[in-house]
């Protein structure tokens, strides 16, 4: 992680005295908004902790990133995710993406492999240049990292600013509340979700998350790479069949996906990028996705990795909707995916 500089002030954590796990800290947890420098930049985060948390007991910990425009009360001002979160106990940390002009200015983003430049893997554009209106934000612009208007997140701070910041984060959280390392979750709906991929891709920041779960995010067209971390990382994830912003494609269907609301934007396929996780963890993508009983009516829940009664390490779940979190169903699913898949 960074230096020790950018702990929080007034915490520490470490060992009980005997070895057993646990923690000792020196200030009471409270659950609410905070701020910290990062990069040059003044960061926003929230904090939700579960009312049964003890400083004596280490905790599980997901970070939630919001969509394009958002902020850090996108999840937390949510009943379902408090309540599901203090029911299991878990941590939630809830950053805000950068805006356009000054920090935490309009269209909030999150930025990753692509969505800066404009391009794709393959040296191609992410979009089609024609049918696409310009999103490219100044700052990407003025650092010349635009390489035509298809980007639409920002370039703020240095390059992989977004990952750094999380790493930040993260050692921030480890210093003021009790958390399980071995225990740390990756969420996020849309372009959280899509950050959410390029976290567990980067090797700097993969081996600090146990599992992810990205919400209706997949990567652009060309980075189906697997995990940033050997020997894999179990993934669940979850979008919409009638989702027309970014569409997961068609049930084993490898090829790229395209946007087709206002913008056309292109992306991997669920499938596409479900293969190579499943491949990772040495499972079998010879034949189709095998159905998994979840319990939830109306969702589509597939996996290449069969694990018997319990959720496999990479599940693709879908339901008949379109560009929206469905924190109903998926929500609960995420947490049971995260309390199964853990060290």
């Amino acid at each position: 992680m960074l230096a020790a500089a950018l702990a929080f002030t007034g915490a520490s954590a470490a060992c009980l005295g005997d070895g057993s796990p646990g923690c000792r800290l020196d200030a009471s947890p409270k659950s609410g908004t905070f701020k910290m420098n990062f990069d040059e930049l003044e960061r926003i985060y929230r904090v939700h902790v579960p009312s049964a948390y003890s400083n004596a007991k280490p905790a599980p910990l997901v970070i939630a990133f919001h969509g394009w425009g958002g902020d850090e009360n996108d999840y937390l001002d949510i009943s379902l995710v408090r309540k599901e979160a203090d029911r299991r106990g878990f941590i939630i940390v809830a950053p805000r993406g950068i805006g356009s002009g000054a920090p935490d200015g309009k269209n909030n983003s999150w930025s990753f492999r692509g969505s800066t430049s404009g391009i794709d893997g393959d040296g191609n554009p992410i979009c089609d240049l024609e049918l696409t209106p310009e999103y490219t934000y100044p700052s990407c612009k003025e650092a010349g990292i635009a390489k035509n208007h298809c980007g639409w997140t920002h370039c703020q701070g240095k390059p992989g600013g977004d990952v750094e910041f999380t790493l930040a984060l993260l050692e921030r959280i480890e210093a003021r509340l009790c958390v399980d390392t071995g225990r740390i979750y990756a969420t996020g709906s849309s372009n959280g979700g899509m950050f959410v991929w390029e976290l567990a891709q980067n090797p700097a920041s993969a081996p600090l998350f146990r599992a992810i779960a990205p919400n209706i995010g997949l990567p652009h067209r060309g980075y189906a790479d697997g995990p940033g971390k050997g020997p894999g990382m179990p993934v669940l994830l979850t979008t919409g069949t009638l989702d027309r912003t970014v569409p997961p494609g068609e049930w084993e269907n490898a090829g790229w996906t395209t946007t087709s609301d206002v913008d056309r934007f292109y992306y991997t396929s669920a499938t596409a990028i479900m293969r190579v996780w499943a491949e990772a963890l040495v499972c079998s993508t010879r034949e189709p996705a095998q159905p998994v009983e979840t319990g939830l009516d109306g969702i589509d829940c597939r996996s290449y990795c069969s694990t018997g009664d319990s959720l496999p390490p990479v599940l693709d779940c879908r339901a008949e909707m379109g560009h929206e979190s469905g924190f109903s169903w998926s929500w609960g699913l995420t947490l049971d995916f995260f309390d199964q898949h853990s060290e």
